[in-house]
Order: structure tokens, then C-alpha cells, then sequence
């Protein structure tokens, strides 16, 4: 049986054939191509008592698109406001349950960058509303019709979550804490935009309160330059000062009620400023208060080397935690609470902040009893005074307009609380320990020591007399 010849011409007639037939498939069956994935909307809602709070942040390059308003090189002073605000509200229409509109009203405008997964750097407008249901409307159960931009350009989405919502303890902490609702997009098979039915469940008075406890307790153990402020002027409490320098020990009761004192005052200090600022809603700018907070912070370093107010301590901390107490009020201040969630959420807040207060005073007290008894405590001491210093002019040197590294890292401390707290109890378990050893030392222990280096020191160079009392 004779085997068939293949021809030359055949075989590049087939691999002609393959080299069309490949890429053909490949284009048929591909999606369509874009230039670049485009970026969405983003729409995050403040739940308030009476009122639900909008951010819209709407990317610039498809808002001309879909309302003609150009902004790709305006800046935020150049917005055309009112026809900006025509369309958004045209385009926001809440309504509740049982389909009665809501009233839109458009705020702020600003223009700024950003940037979202996969589509790269662009500018976007960013317009705060406030949407108020009728009389006996329910701000947790609504409709949320919304279609800017989604009615022009189909491609277009908008993803709608909840930064804040009181009563379900949902507070936005540090900026990431949004919850999804919905996606609003348009339907391909009908070519019309749902409205997204939004159902937030139930709250309650006691979530809130809770919630405003954790908040509290994250913004003392954060904090770190409230928590350097308490602590730096601990540190020389269980010493006595003559002369102008810290020397000998106070007894174990005086140290222990000097410390409780400062506590307890700095407690009442900011706790008082902090109602005060909250319920007279007022409006201090924050670089002052920040500033007043670093210069406490480094006169309690330089009361630490050496006794610039010894036995007021107490007065001190209670003047400081003024300022302490207005730095705190700010974090409430920007979640605009009603007159009744406010009280429930400073006492909510200020007792968190007092119970982590407690806790890292109580786990630092048995190291700062110990400290001033070692012969290397002097030395501990200042050498914490003095990070403490530089940390502190860092501060304020940023909080003044001038940016610097020692801020940078000292801020950046707040990042690390576990460690920290570990840390504390870890020295807090050896102080106890070496507390309960000296307490175990035979009776004449310390004068028999005394004679020993005596008797020693007369045996040996002057120059390693001192080596042996270390």
C-alpha cells in the first residue's frame, strides 16, 4: 500500500489556513475591548436621628459626559455651582417606603483626586447633601433613587454603602468602616435604573452607647500623645524633691495618693472641657488645641528631669486636661449628633477612655514604685524624659506648620498598641516580682550588705570602689 505524498503547497495552504482561523476565533469570541476600566461612583450615607448625610463622589470625565458640566481643569472655586446643584438634585430623588418624596439639598462642592482599583489617578467632584424624609418618614427604611451619570453613560455604576449609623454602633472608625447597601446600575434588559431599596434594620439607644464606649477606649490607646502626657508626669511621683532635684523616695502611701490625685485630676480636667466644647458646639480650630496638648506634653518632660511644680502635679494635670479634654470633643463634633444621642455619647465615650486610663495606669504603677527604688533609676527616668522631650517638640513643631520625621514616628506608635500593653504587663508581672523577692530578703540583709562593700572597698583601687557599689 503506497503511503500519500503531501505537497509542499499543501502544507503551507494549511498553515495559511491556521494562521487566520486562530486570531478570528479569538477576536469573535472576545468581550468588547475598552480603553480603560472607568471608575465608579461612590455614594456614603451618614444616618442621623432626623436626616441622612450623602457624600457623592462622582469621577469628572464621565459627569461631562452625562450633564455637559465640564471640570476636568476647574478648580474647586471655578464650579459652576448652581447648574452643578440643578442636576444632582434632578437626579436624587429618596422617597420612602410608601413612595413620598423627600427634600434634597446640595452643600459643599470640591474637586480632588483619586483613585480606584485597576482604572489609575483622576480628578472627581465631591458634592455633601443632606436628605430629609417627610413628617413620619423612616431614615432607615427608604427608596434611594439615584441615576447621575447612570442615565447617560450605561456602563456606569454607582455603589452606595453606610458610613455611620449611631444606632446600629456603626461609627466609621478610622475612615474605612463603610458598609456596602446596594449597587445602583442600569437594567440591560429593560434599560431603565432601579431605585435601591435600602433597609438598615433596627437600632437601639444601648448599640450607640456601647459603641461610643469602644470608640473612647481606641482614641485613648491611640492617642499616644494623651496617654505620653499622663504617664511623663507620673513618672517622678514616688520621689521627693529637695532643692530643685528629684532625690530619696516619697513613702509608699504618698507616691500611691500623688499618683491617684493626678490621675483623678486629669480625668475631671478633660471630662469638663470635653461637655463643655460638646454641648456649647463649639468651633475651635484644631491647631491650637493640638499645640497646647504638645507643650503639656513637653513641660511634663522637663518636671521629670527636674521638679518645676513637685507636690502640684495634680493642678497641672487638671489645667492640661483642659486642652486634652477640647482635642477630644472633636471626634464627636464630626458625627453631628442630636442634643439627646450627644449626652448618652460623651458618657459613653469618656468612660471608655477612663477605663483604658485605669488599666494602663494600673499595669504602669508597680514599674514606676520599682523604678525609683533601682540605682539605675535616675538615669531610666531622664532618659525617658528626654524621648519623651523630643517626641513632644516634634509635635509641635508639626502641629505649627512644620512637617518632620520625630512626628512621623511618634505618631505612629498609636499603630502599635498591643505591644504596648503587653509591654505594660510584662513589666508590671517582673515589678511585682521583684517587689515580692525584696520583701523575702532576711531581716538585716540590706547592713550586712553595707559591710560587705564596706570592708571590700578598703581592699581595692579608688577608681573600682564605685564599679562595686553598682
Amino acid at each position: 500500500m503506497k503511503t500519500p505524498r503531501i505537497s509542499l503547497s499543501t502544507v503551507w495552504r494549511a498553515l495559511a489556513g491556521i494562521a487566520v482561523a486562530v486570531p478570528a476565533a479569538l477576536l469573535l469570541g472576545a468581550p468588547p475591548a475598552a480603553a480603560h476600566p472607568m471608575p465608579h461612583s461612590v455614594v456614603l450615607l451618614d444616618v442621623h436621628e432626623t436626616s441622612v448625610a450623602a457624600r457623592l463622589e462622582l469621577p469628572v470625565d464621565e459627569l461631562r459626559t452625562a450633564s455637559g458640566i465640564d471640570l476636568r481643569t476647574a478648580g474647586t472655586a471655578d464650579i459652576p455651582a448652581d447648574a452643578v446643584r440643578a442636576y444632582l438634585t434632578a437626579h436624587i430623588r429618596p422617597t420612602t417606603v410608601e413612595g413620598r418624596q423627600w427634600t434634597v439639598r446640595i452643600g459643599a462642592l470640591t474637586l480632588s483626586r483619586a483613585e480606584q482599583t485597576a482604572t489609575g489617578p483622576y480628578r472627581e467632584l465631591v458634592a455633601q447633601a443632606v436628605l430629609t424624609p417627610p413628617a413620619g418618614g423612616d431614615v432607615r427604611r427608604f427608596t434611594f433613587g439615584y441615576d447621575a451619570v447612570i442615565h447617560q453613560v450605561v456602563t456606569h455604576i454607582a455603589l452606595v454603602s453606610v458610613r455611620q449609623d449611631w444606632e446600629t454602633g456603626r461609627l466609621d472608625e478610622g475612615g474605612d468602616g463603610a458598609e456596602q447597601v446596594g449597587t445602583i446600575r442600569i437594567d440591560t434588559r429593560t434599560m431603565t435604573i432601579p431605585p435601591l431599596a435600602v433597609d438598615l434594620g433596627d437600632g437601639s439607644a444601648w448599640r450607640g452607647f456601647l459603641a461610643m464606649v469602644r470608640l473612647g477606649g481606641n482614641h485613648i490607646l491611640t492617642g499616644t500623645d494623651h496617654l505620653l502626657f499622663l504617664l511623663i508626669l507620673l513618672l517622678p511621683a514616688p520621689l521627693r524633691a529637695v532643692r530643685g532635684r528629684w532625690r530619696g523616695l516619697l513613702g509608699a502611701r504618698a507616691a500611691l495618693g500623688r499618683i491617684g490625685w493626678t490621675t483623678l485630676a486629669f480625668t475631671v480636667g478633660h471630662s469638663i472641657a470635653l461637655a463643655l466644647s460638646s454641648f456649647g458646639r463649639l468651633d475651635i480650630p484644631a491647631w491650637p488645641v493640638e499645640a497646647f496638648i504638645a507643650v503639656s506634653i513637653l513641660i511634663g518632660a522637663v518636671h521629670a528631669i527636674r521638679p518645676i511644680f513637685p507636690g502640684r502635679e495634680a493642678a497641672v494635670a487638671g489645667l492640661f486636661g483642659l486642652g486634652h479634654g477640647m482635642a477630644f470633643s472633636f471626634v464627636l463634633a464630626e458625627m453631628q449628633l442630636s442634643t439627646g444621642r450627644l449626652a448618652l455619647s460623651l458618657l459613653g465615650f469618656n468612660l471608655g477612655i477612663e477605663l483604658i486610663q485605669v488599666l494602663l495606669v494600673a499595669l504602669a504603677l508597680p514599674a514606676l514604685l520599682v523604678l525609683a527604688r533601682l540605682r539605675i533609676g535616675s538615669r531610666l527616668r531622664i532618659g525617658g524624659a528626654l524621648i519623651t522631650a523630643a517626641a513632644a517638640t516634634g509635635w509641635l513643631l508639626d502641629r505649627l506648620g512644620l512637617p518632620n520625621a520625630v512626628a512621623r514616628i511618634a505618631d505612629s506608635a498609636g499603630a502599635h498598641t498591643t505591644p504596648m500593653v503587653a509591654g505594660l504587663a510584662v513589666t508590671a508581672a517582673l515589678a511585682g516580682a521583684w517587689t515580692v523577692a525584696d520583701r523575702r530578703k532576711p531581716a538585716g540583709y540590706e547592713e550586712s550588705r553595707a559591710s560587705e562593700l564596706t570592708r571590700r572597698s578598703a581592699m581595692l583601687p579608688n577608681s573600682d570602689v564605685e564599679a562595686l557599689r553598682r
